[in-house]
């Protein structure tokens, strides 16, 4: 038989069908057109063999089954339902294929088995998983707003029951090889070396015992769930999604609906109603924005923090100045990884909580099984603790998380530059602190940047990488490298307050503040922002930060931009009264007795000190003013050159502030709109001020029908 391009055929062990799925010039196989009708022809020819007894179908690639269909088609498909239906078909007819060979078939999974992928090898009579540390299946289609449409959500529910393939389905979570063993996925979990071995057996097998026929006989027929059943299942199934998404991603949604519509059902039905449900979902709004994500994440991953060719410096050990609650968790991330990492406090005791912190974070790891007791002890013996400056004297990279004082923190530089080696560098944890001023304090600027963690450090994967006026890109690129080797995603930003997040961060928050004083009400307020997908909203986000800090924080980049900033006064009066959110019992929201935040009548004294007005605000001019500021400083952050592209501002606030995902960030949310949207919108709330005010390179974009990635 002919070679094809991404397809190799050859049979083995006398009778046996070797298909090899190795796709060229790509480090994963993927499912697009081209390598469809390779498949199409490959199988119309397997067809007709009379002298083979079975088929495996494997990967040439180490670590990687089948990544899924092409998102590259995906994420540039348009709306057009007949068009959709034709290419759902082709795969359907393709996989229906597979299940009328004249000879049993297996896939050989022994790495990513993903999607499409998966489906595929659902079509297979059996599955068997090799031991590869990157064999993970499952069906994450949900991630990129669709769900499994070849099938996935008919053939997965009548090999392991409904209410797991709901779970699997709607989640979008992978499993790995033996998880997939216990649920019914796959047959069973060898090691990788076995594989092909085992493959070969299970087939001899299922040809002498005629097993093969009959899973293909239940295959094709309804689950046979009872009513009651049915009902129970997919009550709690939906309440579930619901809880999770809150409503605002329709795939889970869908898929939930197209498996509890077709479990009951012959197979053949079932499709037909996965594909009217799957059709409307391709090249939507939210499911091209999702998969837009999903590229700007893969190439954050790529990016070497800098353009030019630039090779990082290789760093062995780190060391961080503070243990406390950043100290600690920057300290932990490191030597999780493997990192050695020196932890430095003036006060033992500090150490000690620092410590005691790190191995809570672990446990706690330990406990939703991520992570084995071993790698726990592993980790914690890379972990070494001080109270003197001078034993920073080997490390590559320090890492400077003590207080958010300025003159603390350059004492601390003068104190430190004379013991480390020579081309150690100097980061800073701060979160609003000028890095070219600090730098002044340091004989060698040019080793000296920021490299702002989020909190929690153990739970957010935003760093900032901040680069002052003569940070090098020696020096940039070797923390970039360091960040992504303890599994965080760096951003580059340039030096100015507020960085790149909590810059565009602030504007919304200071809108929220003006929003209150003119009437709105603190719920009104946050129920905007949750709406819209904001993981909860500004007023209790202030309150689970602290309004002490966010009033000290929100100065620095208020004063800095006084022109936009509407002065308030309701975070002063709040913090003067001691009510500093959720750490002292009462914000905006009362915290007593442990309770999640109620409404609390003694707000409205503050307010009444601090309203300039009492008027009805819509959710609409709610959502419009706390959004909009974000935009137009956004862009302002593009013009500045504080970053290098879109995608920087867009992948920052959707890491950093959980801005939600399936809007494709700020800035695309803006070119969803349509610009010339926006700069309608912006005029009406003008009259506000400068930070309603869109940017000269807006009005650009908007007049040539452009956006900020089209541009």
């Amino acid at each position: 038989m002919a070679i094809a391009a991404a397809l190799r055929f050859e049979v083995i062990r006398d009778t046996i069908g070797l298909l090899t799925f190795d796709q060229p010039g790509s480090r994963a196989n993927t499912l697009g057109q081209a390598v469809l009708a390779e498949f199409a022809q490959m199988l119309a020819a397997l067809e007709k063999r009379t002298d083979l007894s079975g088929l495996i179908l494997a990967s040439g690639k180490p670590g990687m089954f089948i990544a899924g269909a092409d998102l590259n088609e995906l994420g540039s498909a348009t709306p057009e339902p007949e068009q959709t239906r034709k290419l759902v078909q082709r795969g359907h007819d393709i996989i229906a294929r597979f299940e009328k060979l004249p000879f049993p078939s297996v896939a050989a999974i022994d790495g990513a088995c993903m999607g499409g992928g998966l489906e595929v090898a659902l079509g297979c009579d059996y599955r068997i998983a090799g031991s590869h540390p990157k064999t993970e299946i499952g069906l994450p289609e949900v991630k990129i707003g669709l769900f499994p449409g070849w099938g996935g959500t008919q053939r997965l529910p009548r090999l392991i029951g409904p209410a797991l393939a709901v779970e699997l389905i709607c989640a979008g979570e992978a499993v790995p090889a033996a998880r997939a063993r216990d649920l019914g996925i796959v047959f069973d979990a060898v090691p990788s070396d076995k594989l092909l071995d085992e493959a070969v057996r299970l087939l001899a097998w299922s040809k002498q015992s005629g097993d093969w026929k009959e899973a293909r006989r239940k295959k094709q027929q309804p689950v046979g769930l009872t009513e009651e059943q049915h009902a129970f299942t997919f009550a709690v199934a939906k309440a579930q999604v619901l809880a999770k998404t809150k409503g605002q991603f329709p795939a889970p949604l869908a898929a939930l609906e197209a498996i509890a519509r077709g479990c009951n059902v012959p197979l053949d039905e079932a499709l037909k109603v996965e594909s009217e449900l799957f059709v409307p979902l391709v090249g939507s709004p939210i499911s091209k924005n999702l998969i837009a994500v999903f590229f700007m994440t893969q190439k954050l991953q790529k990016d070497p923090g800098v353009d030019a060719a630039v090779s990082p410096r290789t760093v062995e050990r780190v060391g961080v100045l503070g243990a406390g609650l950043m100290g600690a968790g920057i300290a932990g991330a490191h030597i999780r990884r493997g990192v050695p990492a020196l932890m430095l406090d003036s006060d033992a005791r500090a150490l000690e909580k620092g410590i005691a912190a790190i191995a809570k974070v672990m446990h706690t790891r330990i406990e939703i099984g991520r992570m084995k007791p071993d790698e726990m002890l592993k980790a914690m013996s890379l972990l070494n603790s001080t109270g003197n400056l001078s034993l920073m004297a080997d490390r590559d990279v320090v890492i400077e998380a003590v207080v958010e004082n300025e003159a603390v923190k350059t004492q601390v530089y003068r104190d430190l530059q004379p013991i480390l080696k020579k081309d150690a560098i100097l980061a800073s944890n701060t979160s609003t602190i000028s890095i070219t001023r600090m730098a002044q304090a340091t004989d060698r600027p040019e080793r000296f940047a920021g490299m702002h963690f989020f909190n929690p450090v153990d739970r957010m994967p935003l760093v900032e990488v901040i680069r002052g006026e003569k940070t090098s890109d020696e020096t940039v690129v070797t923390l970039v490298a360091l960040a992504k080797r303890i599994g965080k995603s760096p951003i580059v930003v340039r030096d100015c307050p507020g960085f790149l997040v909590n810059r565009i961060l602030f504007p919304y928050i200071n809108e929220s503040l003006a929003l209150l004083e003119e009437g709105a009400d603190p719920r009104a307020i946050d129920k905007a922002a949750v709406t819209f997908g904001m993981p909860m909203g500004p007023i209790t986000l202030k309150d689970l930060v602290g309004l002490d800090t966010s009033l000290y924080a929100g100065r620095v980049v208020n004063q800095a931009f006084a022109d936009r900033a509407k002065n308030t006064r309701i975070l002063d009066e709040l913090v003067s009264a001691g009510r500093l959110g959720q750490k002292s019992g009462a914000g905006f929201y009362s915290y007593a007795k442990g309770s999640r935040g109620v409404d609390d009548p003694a707000l409205a004294g503050f307010l009444a000190k601090c309203n300039a007005g009492k008027r009805a605000i819509n959710a609409e001019e709610i959502t419009d003013r706390l959004f909009l500021p974000m935009l137009t400083e956004a862009s302002r952050v593009l013009a500045e050159g504080i970053v290098r592209q879109p995608s920087d501002v867009d992948m920052g606030l959707i890491l950093g502030i959980a801005f939600p995902a399936f809007r494709g960030g700020l800035l695309r949310w803006a070119d969803t709109i349509g610009l010339a949207k926006v700069l309608e919108k912006l005029k009406v709330y003008e009259k506000l001020g400068p930070r309603f005010q869109p940017t000269e390179e807006m009005r650009k974009l908007a007049a040539a029908g452009k956006g900020f990635y089209a541009g």
